[in-house]
């Protein structure tokens, strides 16, 4: 007789319970919620912030102390509410021409120690320094350095031009002074400053100054 034989084997068939939602394993692709991207004027905003001062930190050294946080100071209220009003174009132009002004005329002062340890400040002239404050009874210095040079003309325009390419990278600057060329004022401007940070490190390197005068250490 068949051992097998009387035996018989029963498949049935159980449907599983349903789940509602995704399901919890991990290796289920529902199982991560998903992100939305962010939004493409955020990230261009960013990428722009970013770009700015990569490009224009390194400028900042060329230029006399306080004159570039005096800008970013005064700038908001020239500009007023970003409508381009012609009262915030002539503010924002002349504030533009006063901190141009500024980083041009500091590149012809110097400064030097008196005897009681006093720091003085002097407008360079061909004479020699030209002391700011008169009858202080202190003796000026006669030295060949303290006389005008082709050197202070280098380092004052570029100082001037340093300054522009870091103003002309804000939007509140470009869009008022010259409105409906939003496109090209920002290709100008993805390579200008970089161009203008080049060529004044070379300039500085090759003439090279020795200046103390308003917005630098003192001698």
């Amino acid at each position: 007789m068949d051992p097998t034989e009387g035996i018989s084997v029963g498949i049935y068939d159980t449907p599983l319970p349903a789940v509602d939602g995704p399901s919890s394993y991990p290796c289920s692709p529902s199982a991560a919620p998903t992100r939305p991207p962010p939004g493409r004027k955020r990230r261009a905003v960013a990428k722009g912030v970013q770009k700015t001062l990569s490009k224009t930190s390194m400028l900042v050294n060329f230029l006399p102390t306080g004159t570039l946080l005096a800008f970013e100071m005064l700038l908001p209220s020239a500009a007023g509410d970003l409508s381009c009003s012609p009262v915030s174009t002539i503010m924002i132009q002349v504030l533009l021409a006063l901190c141009a002004l500024s980083c041009f005329f500091f590149h012809f002062t110097d400064s030097f120690r008196g005897p009681d340890g006093t720091v003085y400040y002097g407008f360079v002239t061909p004479r020699g320094l030209a002391v700011f404050k008169a009858g202080t009874g202190v003796e000026v210095p006669k030295d060949e350095r303290y006389r005008v040079g082709f050197v202070d003309f280098v380092h004052a325009v570029m100082s001037a031009m340093v300054f522009v390419a870091i103003a002309f990278s804000d939007h509140r600057v470009t869009d008022c002074l010259f409105p409906g060329h939003v496109k090209e004022m920002d290709e100008v401007m993805e390579s200008f400053p970089l161009m203008v940070g080049v060529l004044c490190s070379g300039l500085f390197l090759v003439f090279p100054t020795t200046r103390f005068g308003i917005g630098c250490m003192a001698a």
